[in-house]
């Protein structure tokens, strides 16, 4: 039976394999209309339920879409399945349970950090504007409230926008999102540790509007500094070096 199994998954990863090919072929796009089951079927020499169950692993990446009723379509081609990804290895990581959380305060601060130059540069008026008030309707809703982290994560994911990098921007938020989850779930993040982050965006802010590379990306790692000074001192406190 297990060998079955196997058969099976290897052969449904052969049709969804075929399917990518058949996608960049003939240079399909976001909300591009699949071929119907039949022709996939008849194109790819695949039984209905190799096709149907190939579909749905491509679906649970987002790089089909099915509209039932309709047809399948070309995904959105997010990064919602790698943020459900890292947000479980950051729940279940048995060795070090905040060794996740660390990596991913490390990529946070790479992606905003490591472009400071860039988006310094490309911040408009208009979106430094944006940022204030993104901050201000943080200072409006209660620490570690819906209203709050909504607004937190407006600002992370508008920070990035301007340098007009689509992979920067989704991962932004993918990695945004499995922080978000894990911090609270290891009891990392204090609702006077959230009140402090107001004062570190306005200087973010701050820092952008004045053109300054440097000031920003020091602001960036103040930001950050303290969520690693609570994972060093959690890993200290479980004897982790």
């Amino acid at each position: 039976m297990a060998q079955a199994r196997r058969g099976r998954s290897s052969l449904r990863q052969e049709v969804a394999d075929e399917i990518k090919r058949h996608m960049l072929a003939h240079r399909m796009r976001p909300g591009d209309l699949l071929p119907t089951e039949s022709e996939l079927c008849a194109t790819l020499g695949a039984s209905r339920s190799s096709v149907r169950e190939a579909v749905k692993s491509l679906a649970a990446l987002d790089i089909v879409e099915v509209r039932h009723g309709h047809g399948t379509y070309v995904g959105g081609l997010g990064l919602s399945a790698l943020a459900e990804s890292v947000t479980f290895r950051g729940l279940l990581s048995p060795d070090d349970d905040f060794r996740a959380y660390a990596d991913l305060v490390d990529v946070r601060e790479l992606f905003e950090r490591g472009n400071a130059d860039g988006i310094v540069a490309a911040l408009t008026p208009a979106h430094l504007d944006a940022l204030d008030d993104l901050v201000t309707e943080m200072a409006r809703h209660p620490a570690g409230g819906e209203g709050f982290t909504a607004a937190d994560r407006a600002f992370h994911t508008l920070l990035v926008e301007p340098l007009g990098n689509d992979l920067i921007s989704q991962l932004t938020q993918a990695f945004w999102d499995s922080y978000a989850t894990v911090g609270p779930q290891l009891d990392l993040v204090t609702l006077d540790d959230e009140r402090q982050t107001l004062a570190a965006h306005r200087a973010v802010v701050d820092a952008a509007r004045s053109g300054d590379a440097s000031a920003f990306a020091a602001a960036i790692g103040a930001h950050y500094a303290p969520v690693r000074g609570r994972v060093a001192a959690a890993r200290g406190a479980a004897g982790r070096p």
